[in-house]
C-alpha cells in the first residue's frame, strides 16, 4: 500500500471519466493504464478495485517535458472506472460529487451527444471542475500519427489540410460548450482554469495528447484542490459504494472508493442500505493481485488496511441490501448510533419527494436516483415511489395501485427486470420504461402519456356531436315530407347523419326534425364537410311548412357536448368546426350567458 503518511499527507485526487457511450472513455483509461505500465515497472501502477492509481513519477515519465515533478506535492491521480455508465458521476461523497475532478470525453467528429449533455448537466449541478478530452483526433482524414507525443508537437507534424479540419471540429466543440454555458478554449490558451474549461485534443488509440491530459489534470488538482486533498491519515475511513457484487467464498461484497481516513480489517462499519443502514464488521479487505502475480488462482489479495484515496472490495456479513452510491463509514472512536445517524442524514439528502400518486422509479445508484428525480420534477411528473435496485414483483404491485392510468408505469434507469417479476409484468396493467439515458427515459414516458391522452381524446371525439351550419338550396326540394328530402350546402362544420337539426328563432333554438340520411352524388355517406353540397333526408318537417328553401339550419349540439368541445377538444377540431361552434354558442348565450359553461 502506498505510504500516505509523509508530512503533508495530501491524498490522491479522484478523477472520473465521463462521456457518451462510444466516444472512447474505456479506451482512454486503458491507454493511460497501458502507457503507465510501460513507463514504470509493472509494480509502479496499482490496480485498485474499480480504480487505477498512477503515482506522480509515472505521470511525469509519461508527460515528459510537460511536467516538472518538483512542482507537485500531490501523490498522483486515482482514475475511477465508472461501473459501465455515467450515472456514476452523480455518486456522492458527503453531499458533493465523489470525483474531485472529471474528464469529459467527446468524439471530436461527433461532438455533443445526449449523454454528453447529461454529463455536463451533472458537472454543472455538482460544481465539479472538468477538462474536455477531444478524442479520436487520429481519425482526421490525412492524419499522420505521432504515437504518445504531446499534442502540439503532433499538430505541427500535420498537413495544413488535416490541421484545419481538426481545428474546425475543435471549434465546433468549443461552441457547444459555450451553448451549455461554459467558456472554453484549447488548453494551452487558457489563462485561468477556474473561469475557462480547457479542451485537450488527443487520441486514445495513438496516445498522442495523453501527456497533455495528465499534465492539465495534475495542474488543476495541485492548484485548486490542495486544501481539499488534505486528509486525516489515521482517522476513521469514509467512502462511497461503487457496486454491490456477489463474490465466490465471500457472499455479497461492496466495491468502495475510500476518500478519507483509513479502513482496517476488523473495523465496524456502517453502510447505507435499502431500508436501514447496515452495521457490520469487516471480514476482509480485498485488492486485485499485482499484475506480476496474476497467474495465481486467487484474483484478490487480502490487505490489513487501506487509506484514502483508494478503491477496495469490502467483504462483510449482511451486505445484501447495500446500495450503490451509499456511504460507508468506519465507526472507530464514536458510538454506532452516532454513525448510523450520520449515514441516515446523508441518505436523507437524497430522499426523493414522493406524492400520493405518480410513477414508480428504480435506478442503479443513489446518485442516478437523485438525477432521475430531478429530471422528473422538471418534467412535472409526480413520483409515487423511488428506490435503488432492480425491478421486483412488489414494484409492479405498487405501480398497479396508481389511481390514474398514465401513472401505472415503472421508469427504470440502468436496472434489470428480475426473472421472478417477468410474468407479473405480463399480467399487470403496468407499462415498463427502461433506458440508459435519463432524459430519454423521461421523454419516452412523456411521449407515452401524450399518445394516451390523444387516444382518449379521439374516442371522445368519435362520440361527440360535431357542430354544423348548412343552408337549404333554392329549387332543390326532391320530396316534401315523410321524410323531407332537400339539397343543402354545408357552410361550416361537419354535418353528421342521425343528428337533430333546427334553427334559431330569435335566440331560441327550434328543433325541426332528425337527419335520417345523407347522399353525396347518389351514394349514402355518414357525414358532409364544409363546402360540400349533398342531399339530405329530414324526418319531421314539411318543406313549405316548418322549413323553407333558403333557410339556414344548425345541427343541435347537446349542452354537455358543447362544453367538451369548447374546453377540451378545441385544438382537435378543424377551424371551420370551431367557427360553427362559436356561432352556435354565441347565439345560445345571448339568451343564457352560462349555456355550456
Amino acid at each position: 500500500m502506498t505510504d500516505h503518511t509523509h508530512a503533508d499527507t495530501l491524498r490522491t485526487p479522484i478523477v472520473a471519466v465521463l462521456g457518451h457511450v462510444d466516444h472512447g472513455k474505456t479506451s482512454l483509461l486503458d491507454t493511460i493504464r497501458g502507457s503507465a505500465v510501460s513507463e514504470g515497472e509493472a509494480g509502479a501502477i496499482t490496480q485498485h478495485i474499480g480504480a487505477t492509481d498512477i503515482p506522480l513519477d509515472t505521470i511525469s515519465g509519461m508527460a515528459g517535458e510537460l511536467i516538472d515533478p518538483s512542482d507537485f506535492d500531490l501523490p498522483g491521480l486515482l482514475f475511477i472506472d465508472t461501473p459501465g455508465h455515467h450515472s456514476f458521476s452523480t455518486l456522492r461523497a458527503r453531499g458533493g460529487a465523489l470525483a474531485d475532478i472529471a474528464v469529459l470525453v467527446v468524439d471530436v467528429n461527433d461532438g455533443f451527444q445526449p449523454q454528453t449533455e447529461e454529463a455536463i448537466d451533472i458537472l454543472r449541478r455538482t460544481g465539479t471542475p472538468f477538462v474536455v478530452a477531444a478524442n479520436k483526433v487520429d481519425t482526421t482524414p490525412g492524419w499522420n500519427p505521432q504515437d504518445g507525443e504531446p499534442i502540439q508537437k503532433s499538430m505541427d507534424a500535420q498537413s495544413e489540410r488535416a490541421k484545419s479540419m481538426l481545428d474546425e471540429n475543435l471549434y465546433e466543440i468549443i461552441g457547444q460548450l459555450s451553448d451549455a454555458g461554459f467558456s472554453a478554449d484549447l488548453y494551452w490558451r487558457v489563462q485561468d482554469f477556474q473561469k475557462n474549461i480547457g479542451v485537450v485534443p488527443l487520441s486514445a488509440l495513438t496516445g498522442e495528447g495523453v501527456p497533455d491530459l495528465l499534465t492539465v489534470l495534475m495542474g488543476l488538482s495541485q492548484r485548486f484542490m490542495k486544501e481539499e486533498m488534505a486528509i486525516d491519515v489515521t482517522g476513521p475511513g469514509e467512502g462511497t459504494v461503487l457496486e454491490v457484487k456477489d463474490e465466490r467464498g465471500f457472499g455479497a461484497t461492496v466495491d468502495t472508493v475510500v476518500y478519507d481516513g483509513v479502513i482496517r480489517n476488523g473495523d465496524t462499519v456502517v453502510v447505507g442500505g435499502q431500508n436501514e443502514p447496515i452495521v457490520t464488521e469487516i471480514r476482509a479487505l480485498l485488492r486485485p493481485r499485482p499484475l506480476a502475480e496474476i497467474r495465481t488462482e486467487k484474483e484478490f489479495e487480502k490487505v490489513g488496511e487501506i487509506g484514502a484515496a483508494a478503491g477496495v472490495k469490502i467483504a462483510a456479513p449482511d451486505l445484501d441490501e447495500a446500495m450503490a452510491g451509499a456511504p460507508v463509514r468506519v465507526v472507530r472512536d464514536r458510538t454506532v448510533d452516532q454513525v448510523v445517524e450520520e449515514v441516515k442524514a446523508e441518505l436523507a439528502e437524497i430522499e426523493v419527494d414522493t406524492s400520493e400518486n405518480g410513477v414508480v422509479v428504480k435506478a442503479d445508484t443513489l446518485g442516478s436516483l437523485e438525477a432521475m428525480a430531478n429530471a422528473l420534477r422538471e418534467a412535472e411528473v409526480p413520483i409515487l415511489r423511488a428506490e435503488v435496485g432492480d425491478i421486483a414483483p412488489r414494484d409492479i404491485a405498487v405501480a398497479e395501485t396508481a389511481n390514474q392510468d398514465e401513472h401505472k408505469a415503472i421508469l427504470g434507469f440502468n436496472v434489470d427486470l428480475l426473472k421472478n417479476a417477468e410474468s407479473d409484468l405480463e399480467n399487470a396493467d403496468v407499462k415498463l420504461f427502461k433506458n440508459e439515458v435519463i432524459y430519454q427515459l423521461v421523454e419516452d414516458y412523456e411521449r407515452y402519456v401524450e399518445e394516451k391522452q390523444r387516444a382518449q381524446q379521439e374516442t371522445v371525439l368519435d362520440k361527440v356531436v360535431r357542430p354544423a351550419r348548412f343552408r337549404i338550396l333554392p329549387d332543390h326540394t326532391f320530396r316534401q315530407n315523410d321524410p323531407a328530402v332537400v339539397g343543402v350546402e354545408v357552410i361550416s362544420g361537419t354535418l353528421q347523419n342521425n343528428r337533430n337539426v333546427g334553427f334559431f328563432e330569435g335566440n331560441e333554438f327550434e328543433r325541426v326534425g332528425d337527419l335520417s340520411g345523407i347522399q353525396k352524388q347518389g351514394d349514402d355517406v355518414d357525414e358532409a364537410r364544409a363546402g360540400e353540397r349533398v342531399s339530405i333526408a329530414i324526418d319531421g318537417p314539411t318543406v313549405g311548412r316548418g322549413i323553407e328553401e333558403g333557410d339556414t339550419l344548425w345541427t343541435e349540439v347537446p349542452e354537455k357536448h358543447a362544453k367538451i368541445l369548447e374546453q377540451e377538444l378545441k385544438e382537435e377540431i378543424t377551424a371551420d368546426e370551431r367557427e360553427a361552434l362559436q356561432g352556435y354558442l354565441e347565439t345560445r348565450r345571448k339568451r343564457d350567458p352560462f349555456w355550456g359553461k
